[in-house]
């Protein structure tokens, strides 16, 4: 299998426009799911669906929807796929200075620069600010290009005065200066991506990034804040619990196909990771879903 590489999205904004709006639906899907990073910043709104966020070093799975903000050369994978279920994906990237490189200057958008900062690390939003926020950018379709700039700037003042937030990488992810260094972490992402359900010794991943495996798990560990082994179990356990979500497989079938030989220490990780059993995590999201 050759494993992708790192891929620079080149965005373009609408004519006429200082930034890219998009709006997908079950007809016009998002085609962009690959590991990937861009100069400009990108707002996303999930209408509905499950899937995965992969931010820089930061893995999760979310439910009924996503709102998050994407910042410069972050490396990050599309949010959607034909399995995500959602209604629609409303993406809007734009440069940081896309208004100029000195009107986020001004006293009266201190906030909203704070906010574009922070975005370096990923932050993802909930509860009413997910929903108002998301209908609003969903609104922006049916605007005049005049209006849909007034609406974006009330998206951004919103985000930059919630307290409904989460920022997903507390040590920052952004691209590596040195460009073979870049290329390495991302073979090493893309690696797991594929293989997560087999087992991916460490010699294979130094041999993979032509180091020894000392200097392989203190380079992961530099670039992740996780170990190596931490960060795979994590993407397994997201797996899984999509599985228990969505799924009717027993939960040692899940188990497996998460990529975990061993059901009692599935258990204990899942447990961990979520702060529920596996079947105790199954029962509460039909609990909600019911």
């Amino acid at each position: 299998m050759i494993l992708q590489k790192p891929t620079l999205e080149a965005i373009t904004p609408n004519f006429g426009n200082s930034f890219l709006y998009q709006k997908f639906d079950k007809e016009n899907r998002n085609d962009n799911t690959v590991w990937h990073y861009h100069p400009e910043l990108e707002l996303v709104y999930v209408n509905g669906g499950t899937g995965r966020r992969l931010v820089g070093s930061n893995l999760s799975y979310y439910t009924w929807g996503t709102l998050i903000l994407v910042g410069s050369n972050l490396p990050h994978c599309g949010f959607t796929d034909h399995q995500t279920g959602n209604k629609f994906e409303t993406v809007i990237q734009m440069k940081a200075n896309f208004l100029g490189d000195d009107f986020f200057n001004i006293p009266e958008m201190s906030h909203i620069k704070k906010l574009l900062q922070v975005s370096k690390r990923g932050v993802v939003f909930s509860g009413v600010t997910k929903t108002e926020v998301g209908a609003l950018m969903e609104s922006m379709d049916q605007q005049s290009d005049f209006e849909r700039l007034l609406s974006f700037l009330k998206v951004l003042n919103r985000l930059a005065t919630t307290k409904e937030f989460r920022i997903l990488n507390a040590d920052g992810f952004t691209l590596l200066s040195n460009v073979h260094d870049n290329d390495r972490i991302n073979l090493v992402f893309n690696h797991v991506k594929n293989h997560f359900k087999e087992e991916i010794p460490l010699e294979q991943m130094s041999e993979l990034t032509h180091m020894t495996v000392p200097s392989f798990c203190r380079y992961f560990k530099k670039i992740t804040n996780k170990t190596f082994t931490q960060f795979v179990n994590e993407y397994r356990l997201v797996h899984a619990s999509k599985l228990l979500s969505e799924h009717a497989m027993t939960i040692t079938d899940v188990c497996f196909e998460s990529g975990f030989n061993n059901f009692s220490h599935f258990n204990k990780r899942f447990k961990a990771f979520t702060g529920q059993s596996p079947s105790a995590y199954r029962k509460q999201i039909k609990t909600i879903l019911d």
